[in-house]
């Protein structure tokens, strides 16, 4: 089944959202500022997305700024700070058959569905 990491506040989230929809296919949408991944998931996404931990973190983000940006941090520390601090999570990331991807540009989700 697909499934969507999904932030409805976010315009990239619902044009990807929209994709699926459109798809006509079967998906869930994960809320994950609501259900946050626990550590397994985000590893295991990461993996699936073939980055590293750094690559889906949301630099823009005030926490990330305050917090982290120009610290020396493990990516077990990365998806630490992800997991703390949803809204660092890159979005949205669908998920399809062991394959992952960012939906940004949304149109990089129709690559796996």
């Amino acid at each position: 089944m697909i499934k969507i990491y999904h932030n409805p506040r976010c315009s990239k989230s619902r044009q990807g959202l929209a994709i699926l929809e459109d798809s006509k296919k079967e998906f869930e949408i994960v809320k994950y500022l609501e259900t946050i991944p626990t550590k397994k998931e985000l590893t295991e996404i990461i993996k699936m997305l073939g980055i590293s931990p750094i690559q889906l973190v949301r630099k823009t983000e005030k926490v990330w700024k305050e917090e982290f940006k120009g610290k020396e941090i493990s990516d077990s520390e990365i998806i630490e700070a992800m997991i703390q601090n949803p809204k660092l999570i890159e979005r949205p990331i669908v998920i399809n058959n062991k394959k992952a991807v960012i939906g940004r540009p949304p149109e990089n989700i129709l690559t796996i569905i």
